[in-house]
């Protein structure tokens, strides 16, 4: 059953950025935000808390999506104290997150088939603040979506938005980025909804970050050395 209050598959809005996605708007501008001009976590720290429902396995998945982000990158997490912001990893319904830190808790859901460390990695990655790569407002130049392969009630999942909503920070399209969707996502007829223009290219991975992911998540968070 698919979850209508998820945007893109798996990233979850606020009320208000999901009214300015209906209306066409910058999901992540500051009136959307409340006044928060980016949705970083400040100083690239990221305060979480791990519910009672995951289990031994889940919890090490957590681990090791966090420890690919901190052995390339200046971000870093810690066990909630008393943050009013914070990111709590869950047992909820599939793999989902907020898109950027909102400001007070948000949810990562880890449905049973989502405790692998790189898709862990990848849900992190949106709460960071990342987008989908395919989502990029160059992308058709890099990839062909086969409209008539997807689901009808998830073509959204494949909609391109403007620079003022991705801002890709001059990296190169990565087809390998945690963040990229694989090439039969939200398959009807178990045929590819998205290909490469590039021969002999797989599209995304969950296994590692690529250097391009590495790359943008230390510009976005000016991460230095």
């Amino acid at each position: 059953v698919e979850d209508p209050d998820l945007f893109e598959g798996d990233m979850r809005l606020t009320d208000a950025q999901r009214l300015a996605a209906q209306m066409g708007q910058d999901i992540d501008s500051p009136s959307a935000r409340g006044g928060i001009k980016t949705g970083r976590w400040p100083e690239g720290v990221m305060a979480y808390t791990i519910d009672r429902s995951l289990s031994n396995r889940a919890m090490n998945a957590i681990r090791a999506g966090m420890k690919m982000w901190t052995d390339n990158t200046c971000i870093r997490f810690k066990e909630r104290t008393n943050e009013y912001a914070y990111a709590r990893f869950w047992r909820g319904r599939g793999c989902s997150s907020m898109v950027g830190r909102t400001g007070r808790r948000q949810d990562i859901s880890l449905a049973g088939g989502c405790w692998y460390p790189g898709t862990v990695a990848h849900e992190i990655g949106h709460a960071l603040g990342f987008y989908h790569e395919q989502s990029r407002p160059d992308r058709d130049n890099y990839v062909t979506i086969h409209w008539n392969n997807i689901s009808p009630n998830m073509k959204f999942n494949f909609n391109m938005y403007p620079r003022s909503t991705i801002d890709s920070l001059g990296t190169p399209y990565d087809y390998r980025s945690v963040m990229h969707y694989q090439g039969n996502a939200f398959s009807s007829n178990g045929r590819a909804t998205i290909t490469a223009k590039q021969s002999g290219v797989t599209l995304g991975n969950r296994r590692q970050l690529s250097k391009v992911d590495i790359q943008q998540m230390n510009l976005m968070y000016k991460c230095s050395g």
